[in-house]
């Protein structure tokens, strides 16, 4: 009967060892790299929707009552020309919130077929700017860069004239919903 016992090599627990420190080490990056993506991901994606813009803005009523002019932006949800102005729209939102009211019109709801009409929406996105006194003093319609939108901000604030107001970029082309009233025109005489 054999009574060796083995022996242990001391450079093979010293690699044992080793390996799992590094893999340790692999854990904690790897974790420290999913954490750091994951919060990056989660700062660069704040994008700003038309519905929330929608749902944070002042209702028309009040915006023609309250006695502070109004930046009235015509949208709809699937125009990609306002989706990609919303986050500008909120920036500016903010900066103007105690100074102008932000009123968004979905063109897709019939409710603003009147204002429609009155401002000739024919392509969005369509910005009116109204005065305190809530009449329309210009208008701009397309993609507008942010700076030419804040410079006329400045001027609706300070009562000023626009300096953009007719810029006009690309737009998306919109039809009006048309009236399904089945009833004939008297002055078509039946014919």
């Amino acid at each position: 009967m054999s009574t060796d016992t083995p022996v242990k090599d001391p450079s093979n627990t010293e690699s044992n060892l080793g390996s799992r420190v590094r893999n340790f080490l692999i854990v904690l990056v790897a974790i420290a790299l999913s954490a750091s993506l994951f919060i990056g991901l989660k700062t660069q994606n704040t994008s700003v929707s038309l519905t929330q813009l929608d749902e944070n803005s002042t209702p028309l009523e009040i915006a023609v009552t309250n006695n502070k002019p109004s930046l009235v932006e015509f949208y709809a949800d699937w125009c990609t020309v306002c989706q990609k102005m919303a986050p500008d729209i909120a920036e500016l939102k903010q900066q103007y919130a105690d100074k102008i009211n932000f009123v968004m019109l979905n063109v897709d709801n019939n409710k603003w077929l009147p204002e429609m009409l009155k401002y000739r929406v024919d392509g969005i996105p369509h910005f009116v700017f109204l005065s305190n006194q809530a009449e329309g003093i210009a208008e701009a319609i397309g993609d507008i860069p942010r700076n030419i939108m804040d410079s006329n901000l400045e001027a609706l604030v300070a009562g000023s004239p626009l300096p953009y107001a007719q810029s006009s970029g690309k737009t998306s082309q919109f039809s009006a919903p048309v009236s399904t009233n089945n009833q004939d025109d008297p002055r078509s005489h039946g014919g």
